[in-house]
Formats: structure tokens, sequence, C-alpha cells
């Protein structure tokens, strides 16, 4: 009796060679930064740092500076990634882009895992106790099942 085999091919990798992370300075993200570091640097993947600068409508209403006041996190986060990165040039070099998406922050993880075709994503948990209730982009990510996706505590 003969056995047959499917002829689907798979991409061609052995592991993720691209890996999404989203960081937004929390401690949780930071780790997960951290985390995907590690994993791009083993599996020779491209590491894209993504952050999703909020759309505050109400404070943009109230006269808040709201999108001058995203840029300078996103600008401090590019500064912290960088800073890392010199760090450890020499005995963990890896590839790395940095990536700033608008709107909220599921949809903005969304996207850029689907723009940068992401093997895979990785986030902190929530550091929001409303989230137990509603659901964090974490999980969220973890339920819409189109990657594999690692949430740092």
């Amino acid at each position: 009796m003969t056995e047959k085999h499917s002829t689907q091919f798979e991409r061609g990798t052995d592991g993720p060679k691209v890996i999404v992370v989203g960081v937004d300075g929390s401690d949780t993200s930071l780790r997960a930064a951290a985390y995907a570091s590690g994993m791009a640097r083993r599996q020779h993947a491209l590491l894209a740092v993504v952050y999703v600068q909020p759309v505050l409508a109400a404070g943009a209403a109230l006269g808040a500076p709201v999108a001058e006041a995203t840029d300078e996190i996103a600008e401090d986060l590019v500064r912290q990634v960088r800073e890392a990165s010199e760090q450890v040039r020499g005995v963990f070099d890896f590839r790395w882009e940095f990536h700033t998406f608008r709107g909220d922050p599921y949809n903005g993880m969304v996207k850029a895992a689907d723009d940068l075709k992401a093997d895979a994503v990785v986030v902190g948990a929530s550091e929001q106790a409303g989230h137990r209730f509603v659901g964090s982009v974490a999980v969220r990510l973890v339920k819409a099942g189109r990657w594999p996706v690692t949430v740092m505590p």
C-alpha cells in the first residue's frame, strides 16, 4: 500500500524571518522587545519594532497637542531601541527596523503584521486592569489566529 503525500510546500524557512514586536514604552512592551530581539538574533530574522500612535480625538478637541506628544514618544522609543542595540553591537548583531502606525493598538498591530508579512508577533501583556473584562490587544491578537503570538508578562 502506498501513501500519498501532499505536494503543498512551505515558505522555505525553518523559522520566522520577520518578527513584529509592539512597543509603547510600558515595562511589558520593553520586555517583549528584549525577548523578540533574542528571537531575531537566534533565527537570523528581521525584527520590526512597531509603535502604534494612538489617535485621541477627545484630547485634540480640547486643544491638547496629541500628535506632537505621540511623535515624541515614538522618537523616544527609537532612541531607546538604538541605545540598546548599540550596547550589544558586535556581540549580538541582528537586523531591525522601526515602524509607526496611527490608530488603535489592535488594528495598528494587525496592519503592521500584515504589511510586514510577519511570521511571528510578540507583545507585552496589558498593564491596565480593565482589560481583564474588555480584552487586551494581546488577547485579541491571539484570538485572531493569524500569526504565532507570544505575550510577555
